[in-house]
C-alpha cells in the first residue's frame, strides 16, 4: 500500500516538473486551394476570429494555407492578435514572423498552394474570441500572396468557423466581404496542466498518509513481536 502512495507523490512530482501541453488552440480547417484567396501585402490586411475555450492558452505558433506564383516562397508576415479585426481595439501581439514553406502543390488557376509555418513568442489569452490579422507579407521576388480562403469547411474547434473581414472591400469602406481563411493557431494550453500550489498540496497529503501507515506498521510488528516473545518465555 505504502508503495503505492509513494509512486503516485513521485508521479505528481514528475507533473510539477513538466512544462504546459503544447497542442492545437484553434484550427478553422484544411486548406481548400481551389475557391479564392486574399492579398496579404500591398497594403492589404486579412483578419480572422479565433476562440480561446480552455483558457490561459498561450500562442506560440500558426500555419496558414496561402497561394504563390510558381517558385515565389513566403519569407516573413506581419502577424497581430487583437480584439477588434484589421489590429483594431486592443492589441495582445504584433510581431514580424519569419515562414517556413512546405507542401505545396499547383491547382488550377496555376498558383502554388503551400502551407506556411511561423513560429513567435505569443500571448496568453484567457477564454474568448479575438482576431489573428496577417499583412505585410515578403516574398523573395516581390510578387503577391494571397491567404487561402476555406470558409472554415471542415474546421471542429469550439468558434469556428471563423469570421473574416479585410481593408479592401469595394461596397463597404474599410472592410471586405469574404468567407474565412484556412489556419490553426498552436501553443500551450495551461489549463491541460495542474496548478502547481494543488499538485504540492496534493503530494503533501500523500506524503502524511505514507507516514501515518508507516508508524502504523511499525507498531504493530513491535505489539506482535513483544506477544511472541510473552508466549514463549
Amino acid at each position: 500500500m505504502t508503495r503505492c502512495i509513494a509512486s503516485a507523490v513521485l508521479a505528481c512530482l514528475f507533473l510539477l516538473s513538466l512544462p504546459a501541453i503544447a497542442g492545437e488552440i484553434y484550427s478553422n480547417g484544411p486548406i481548400n486551394g481551389t475557391s479564392d484567396a486574399w492579398t496579404i501585402n500591398f497594403g492589404f490586411i486579412v483578419s480572422n476570429t479565433f476562440t480561446v475555450s480552455a483558457g490561459n492558452s498561450t500562442i506560440t505558433g500558426v500555419s496558414f494555407g496561402a497561394w504563390v506564383y510558381p517558385g515565389d516562397v513566403l519569407e516573413s508576415a506581419e502577424v497581430s492578435m487583437s480584439s477588434d479585426a484589421l489590429g483594431g481595439g486592443t492589441v495582445y501581439f504584433d510581431q514580424v514572423v519569419d515562414f517556413t514553406q512546405s507542401g505545396c502543390s499547383a491547382n488550377q488557376y496555376g498558383y502554388n498552394v503551400c502551407v506556411e509555418t511561423g513560429a513567435f513568442t505569443g500571448p496568453t489569452l484567457g477564454n474568448g474570441t479575438y482576431w489573428l490579422n496577417l499583412q505585410n507579407a515578403v516574398v523573395n521576388d516581390g510578387d503577391p500572396i494571397y491567404w487561402d480562403e476555406n470558409d472554415g469547411i471542415g474546421c471542429t474547434s469550439p468558434g469556428c468557423p471563423s469570421m473574416a473581414l479585410g481593408n479592401n472591400c469595394i461596397n463597404t469602406p474599410g472592410y471586405q466581404c469574404i468567407g474565412s481563411e484556412s489556419f490553426t493557431l498552436t501553443g500551450n494550453n495551461q489549463a491541460t496542466v495542474p496548478e502547481p500550489g494543488s499538485m504540492v498540496l496534493f503530494g503533501s497529503g500523500l506524503l502524511s498518509v505514507v507516514g501515518i501507515l508507516r508508524r502504523k506498521r511499525q507498531a504493530a510488528r513491535r505489539s506482535a513481536s513483544g506477544y511472541f516473545i510473552r508466549q514463549h518465555s
